[in-house]
C-alpha cells in the first residue's frame, strides 16, 4: 500500500514539533506552521489545517482541549504531556491562578478544591469612593457577585474570574505541586495577595472558615508588612483591612503585626462576608461576623 505524503513526512513533522518551543498552540499557530513547512515536508496543497490537525491527533502526540466558556469558547492544542494548568494559562493573555487555587498551591488548605480559579484582570477604570453605612449594609445583605464564566471540565470546574485591575500586583511565576506527580510552572498570586483576595471574595475560597484556616496555616510564612503595603496599593473602596485584621488576630498573630492594620481608618461597620444571616459584632474591628464563628 502506497503511503500518503503526510505519512512519508511523519517523522520529520514529529521532529519539528518535538523541537518547537511552544507546547501549547492555537489553531492559527498550527496553520502558520503548516504554511511555513508545507514545501519542506512536500505535503499536498489539498492538505488543510483541519486535516493536518486530525493527522497529528490520531498519529502523533497532539491533544485537543476544548473550553466552551459561555462568554467565548476557547480551543488549544498541546503537544505531548502538558498539564492542564499550563494549558489554561494560555486561554487568556496575562492570566494567573488566584483565590482557592492559589490557596491550594501555597499549601494553605487541607481540602482538595474542585474549582480552578483563573484570573483575567479588567482594564483600569476610575473608582468613585463614596462610602456610606447604608450602602455598605445594603451591598453585603445581597448575594456575593460570582463569575458566570465557568465550565465543567472532566472532574473539575474552571472559573474565569474577571478580576479588578491591579497591574499584576503580587503575581509571581513559580513551580508548584497541585495534585501532580511533578511540579508545574505557573503564574499565581503570591502568599500576601492570595490572603487579601480570599478575604475580599471568600465565596471563591470555600467560605470564611476556609479563609480563617488559610491565615492559620500561613502564619510562619506570611509578611504582614508586605500584606499591609499591598493592601494600601490596591486601594479598595471597602474597608477590607478590618476583616484582614480580624483574621490575623483570630489566627494568633503578634500584636505588633495587628497594629499595621489598625493604622488604617475604621470609620464604618463592616462585614466578614455577604449574607451572613445571624451575626455577632466585633467592636475592636467594627466587624460583623457569623454568629458562633
Amino acid at each position: 500500500m502506497n503511503k500518503t505524503r503526510i505519512q512519508v513526512a511523519k517523522s520529520d513533522i514529529i521532529k519539528y514539533f518535538n523541537e518547537h518551543e511552544q507546547q501549547v498552540l492555537k489553531q492559527t499557530d498550527i496553520a502558520a506552521i503548516l504554511s511555513k513547512q508545507r514545501s519542506f515536508w512536500r505535503l499536498a496543497q489539498r492538505t488543510n489545517t483541519n486535516e493536518f490537525i486530525k493527522f497529528l491527533t490520531e498519529n502523533a502526540k497532539l491533544t485537543k482541549f476544548e473550553f466552551p466558556f459561555p462568554y467565548r469558547k476557547e480551543i488549544r492544542f498541546a503537544w505531548g504531556d502538558v498539564p492542564l494548568l499550563e494549558v489554561l494559562l494560555t486561554v487568556k493573555a496575562n492570566s494567573y491562578f488566584s483565590h482557592y487555587t492559589a490557596v491550594r498551591m501555597h499549601g494553605l488548605t487541607e481540602q482538595v478544591p474542585k474549582t480552578i480559579y483563573l484570573n483575567h484582570e479588567q482594564p483600569p477604570r476610575s473608582q468613585t469612593p463614596q462610602l456610606e453605612q447604608g450602602r455598605i449594609n445594603a451591598a453585603f445583605s445581597r448575594r456575593p457577585r460570582e463569575s458566570q464564566n465557568s465550565i465543567d471540565f472532566g472532574d473539575v470546574r474552571i472559573c474565569m474570574v474577571n478580576g479588578m485591575h491591579t497591574n499584576q500586583l503580587g503575581v509571581v511565576t513559580e513551580k508548584v505541586n497541585y495534585d501532580n506527580d511533578k511540579p508545574v510552572q505557573v503564574r499565581l498570586t503570591n502568599l500576601e495577595r492570595t490572603l487579601i483576595d480570599i478575604t475580599v471574595r471568600p465565596v471563591y475560597a470555600g467560605g470564611v472558615f476556609e479563609v480563617q484556616k488559610a491565615f492559620v496555616l500561613a502564619k510562619e510564612q506570611v509578611s504582614v508588612n508586605a500584606l499591609a503595603a499591598m493592601l494600601q496599593k490596591l486601594r479598595y473602596v471597602y474597608p477590607y483591612h478590618q476583616a484582614l485584621g480580624f483574621y490575623l488576630e483570630r489566627a494568633g498573630y503578634k500584636p505588633q503585626m495587628l497594629d499595621l492594620l489598625r493604622r488604617f481608618p475604621m470609620d464604618y461597620d463592616f462585614y466578614l462576608a455577604n449574607q451572613l444571616g445571624e451575626t455577632e459584632y466585633v467592636k475592636e474591628w467594627r466587624l460583623n461576623i457569623p454568629k458562633g464563628f
